[in-house]
C-alpha cells in the first residue's frame, strides 16, 4: 500500500483536529456562551473531565475520537456499507450525500430522529437563525448517523449527547475542511480492492499509526533528554505497523499449522503462501475437536492487523468444515479472535476493523450486534475500606486473598498492560458469580460493583485459555522505562526485564494452552545478549522454537536506517527436545519486498 499520502493527512488531521477542538473549547467554556445556556449537562462534564484529567487530555480525546468517526464513515461510504453517502458525495457531486438528499426534503427516518429531522429542514429552509445554516445543518446529520451507528458499533460509535458534539470541528464542508481532506486521503483504491471489492482494513491500522507519529517522535526526542515514557505516552512510544507478509507467516505457522496438523486432509495450505511444512509427520500437537475450540489473541493488538488476517484464515477453515456461510463471521468474533489493547483509541480501531471483515462477508452483519472480544485494559483502583464494604455486601465467602490482591493489580493497568498475571485462578466462576448480584438499591457499592465486574472482566481476558498467541509487542528497553514500571518489571520478570517485547515473550508463552503457539516478532538482541541468557534458557530448555525467520534491520519500510533490527519466530508451549525447527536467514534484504522475496525464494529452496 502507498503510504505516504495516508502519512501526511494523518499528520495533518492530528494538528488540525487539536487546533479546532481547542478554539470550540475555548468558546463553549466563555462565561456567556450559549453553551452555557442550551447545554448544561454536558458543560458539566466537560468541566468534570478536565478536572480529572487535564485540558489537554481532554482535547486530545476529543480530537481523537472524532478522527476516528470520520475515517470510519469514509471508510464505510467507499465500501457501500452505508446506504446514503455521510461523509462523501455522491458521483459528480460536491457536498455529502446526506446533505443533498436533505435539501431535496428526503432525510433517512431510520437515521435520524423526528426532532433532528426537523431541526435540519429549519436550517435549510431558513426558518431558524443561523450564520452556517447548512453546515450546522450537515452537523446535526452527522451526529444522527454516529448515533445511528452505536447499535452496531458502540465501542466506536458511543452516543453523542454530551461535550463530544460540543467540542465538533465547525467547518466539515469547504475545500479545506477535515472530511475534504479525509477523503483526499482514503481514495476508493485505497480503501477497498477494486479488482475484488474487498475491504482494504489495513488502511485503519496505517492512520492509526501516522496520526500518533508526531506524538512518537516527540516522546523520542524526550528521552534523549532523560525524560522517561509516561504510562499515557506508551501507547504512541511503541506502536509499530506490522508488515503484510510478516503476519502471514506468524498466522500461518500458528494458527494455520495447528489446524493443518488436526486436519492433514485440509487444503488450507493453498492459500498460505508463507506456511513452512513439516520435515516429517507429528503425532504430539494440541487437539482440536473443531473451529470453535481455536482461541487466538493478540495481546498487544494495536490496530488489530494480526487478527484481521487470523479473520481470513478462520473463515476458510469453517468452510472447509460445512459450516453455513451466514453464520460464520459471527462464529469467528464471538468464539475465536481475542485482542487486547493498552490504548482505548487503537482498541477501538481494531474492533472496527474486525466487523468491517465480518460485514464484507456477511451482508446482514450490522444488524447482529456483535461486538468484537477486544478487551481495552483500564486503570481501575479500589480503596480498602471500599472493598471491605463491597466484601460485606456480596458475600465474604467469595474473597479469596487471590481474588483481593486480582482487584489491585489493575491500579496500574495504564503502566504494566497485558503483563499483569492476575492472582485470581477462577476469574470465569468468581465473575458470574457477581454478575448475578443487583446492587442497584446500593447508590454508592452500584459504582463499586461495576468496577469491580470492569477488573474481572479484564483479569479474564488474561488468563491462559488461548490456543494460538500472535504479537508484535512494544518495543521499550530500560531508559526509557518510568520508575515505576522498571521496579515492577524486575520484581515480575527477572529473566527479561531489560525490555518490553522480552517480557511479552514469557507472557505470551504464560498465556497459551500446554502445546498452544505463540507467534511474535521482536527486537533480535534476546538471541545474544547476556542480560536475556536466562530468558534463552527458558525457552530452549521448556518449550520448541518451530521456525525463524532472523529479519536484521530495515524490515519495516517506515522506519528508516539501521534503527530497529528484529527476528520473527514461532513457539510451541511444550518441550521437543528432538524436534528440528526451520531458520531463515534473511538479514541481506534492503526493504520489505526484498526480505518477502527471499523467504518465499527460501521456501521454494526447501521444497
Amino acid at each position: 500500500m502507498e503510504t505516504a499520502k495516508l502519512k501526511k493527512f494523518a499528520q495533518f488531521a492530528r494538528r488540525s483536529l487539536l487546533e479546532q477542538v481547542s478554539a470550540k473549547l475555548k468558546l463553549v467554556l466563555a462565561e456567556n456562551s450559549a453553551a452555557r445556556r442550551e447545554s448544561l449537562d454536558a458543560i458539566k462534564k466537560l468541566e468534570e473531565a478536565i478536572k480529572g484529567h487535564g485540558k489537554e487530555q481532554v482535547i486530545d480525546r476529543v480530537a481523537y475520537t472524532w478522527f476516528n468517526r470520520f475515517c470510519a464513515l469514509r471508510f464505510m461510504d467507499v465500501n457501500r456499507y452505508t446506504r446514503i453517502g455521510i461523509v462523501s458525495p455522491a458521483e459528480g457531486q460536491f457536498q455529502p450525500e446526506i446533505l443533498l438528499e436533505a435539501k431535496m426534503g428526503h432525510i433517512e427516518e431510520e437515521m435520524v430522529p423526528a426532532k433532528t429531522q426537523q431541526l435540519v429542514a429549519d436550517l435549510l429552509a431558513g426558518k431558524s437563525p443561523s450564520h452556517d445554516p447548512q453546515g450546522e445543518a450537515y452537523r446535526l446529520l452527522v451526529v444522527a448517523a454516529c448515533n445511528a451507528w452505536h447499535q452496531a458499533m458502540p465501542f466506536l460509535f458511543e452516543r453523542i449527547d454530551d461535550y463530544t458534539e460540543l467540542l465538533m470541528p465547525d467547518d466539515l464542508l469547504s475545500g479545506n475542511s477535515i472530511l475534504a481532506y479525509t477523503r483526499e486521503a482514503m481514495t476508493p483504491s485505497a480503501c477497498k480492492d477494486l479488482a475484488t471489492g474487498e475491504p482494504i482494513v489495513e488502511v485503519i491500522g496505517w492512520l492509526y499509526q501516522f496520526y500518533i507519529s508526531e506524538k512518537k517522535d516527540a516522546v523520542f526526542e524526550g528521552l534523549k533528554k532523560n525524560q522517561k515514557i509516561a504510562p499515557e505516552n506508551i501507547p504512541a512510544a511503541t506502536q509499530l505497523f506490522t508488515p503484510h507478509w510478516i503476519v502471514r507467516y506468524l498466522v500461518d505457522n500458528s494458527l494455520g499449522r495447528l489446524w493443518l496438523l488436526n486436519r492433514p486432509s485440509s487444503k488450507l495450505a493453498e492459500q498460505m503462501a508463507y506456511y513452512i511444512p513439516p520435515e516429517k509427520p507429528e503425532t504430539d500437537f494440541l487437539r482440536i475437536n473443531g473451529p470453535e475450540d481455536i482461541k487466538v489473541c493478540d495481546p498487544a493488538c494495536g490496530s488489530g492487523h494480526m487478527l484481521t488476517y487470523a479473520f481470513d484464515l478462520l473463515y476458510a477453515i469453517y468452510e472447509e468444515e460445512g459450516y453455513d456461510a451466514a453464520e460464520i463471521p459471527e462464529k469467528i468474533l464471538t468464539h475465536n479472535l481475542y485482542g487486547i489493547e493498552l490504548d482505548e483509541r487503537a482498541g477501538e480501531l481494531a474492533a472496527f476493523a474486525l466487523t468491517m471483515k465480518a460485514r464484507a462477508r456477511q451482508r446482514r452483519f450490522f444488524n447482529k450486534r456483535v461486538k468484537p472480544n477486544i478487551c481495552v485494559l483500564e486503570k481501575v483502583s479500589f480503596s480498602r475500606e471500599e472493598l471491605d464494604e463491597y466484601m460485606g455486601a456480596v458475600g465474604r465467602d467469595l474473597f479469596t486473598h487471590g481474588l483481593r490482591e486480582t482487584l489491585q493489580q489493575f491500579s496500574e493497568a495504564d503502566n504494566f498492560g497485558s503483563l499483569i498475571v492476575p492472582k485470581v485462578g477462577n476469574v470465569a466462576d468468581v465473575l458470574a458469580t457477581l454478575e448475578t448480584k443487583d446492587m442497584a438499591g446500593n447508590l454508592f457499592l452500584a459504582e463499586t460493583h461495576q468496577r469491580v465486574l470492569k477488573v474481572l472482566r479484564m483479569a479474564e481476558a488474561l488468563g491462559p485459555r488461548y490456543a494460538v498467541v500472535v504479537a508484535n509487542p512494544p518495543y521499550m528497553g530500560g531508559k526509557g522505562m518510568n520508575g515505576r514500571l522498571s521496579t515492577w518489571a524486575k520484581e515480575n520478570y527477572p529473566n527479561s526485564k531489560s525490555d518490553l517485547f522480552a517480557m511479552f515473550i514469557e507472557r505470551n508463552l504464560d498465556l497459551t494452552v500446554k502445546a498452544g503457539e505463540v507467534a511474535m516478532i521482536t527486537m533480535q538482541s534476546w538471541m545474544f545478549l547476556s542480560s536475556f541468557e536466562a530468558l534463552r534458557s527458558r525457552i530452549l530448555d521448556q518449550h520448541t522454537i518451530l521456525s525463524m525467520a532472523h529479519l536484521g534491520a530495515r524490515a519495516f519500510d517506515s522506519i528508516g536506517g539501521e534503527v530497529v533490527s528484529t527476528t520473527a519466530f514461532v513457539l510451541e508451549n511444550t518441550h521437543k527436545p528432538e524436534y528440528r525447527g526451520a531458520y531463515l536467514r534473511l538479514v541481506d534484504g534492503n526493504s520489505e519486498a526484498e526480505k518477502a522475496a527471499m523467504y518465499k525464494a527460501a521456501l521454494a529452496q526447501q521444497g
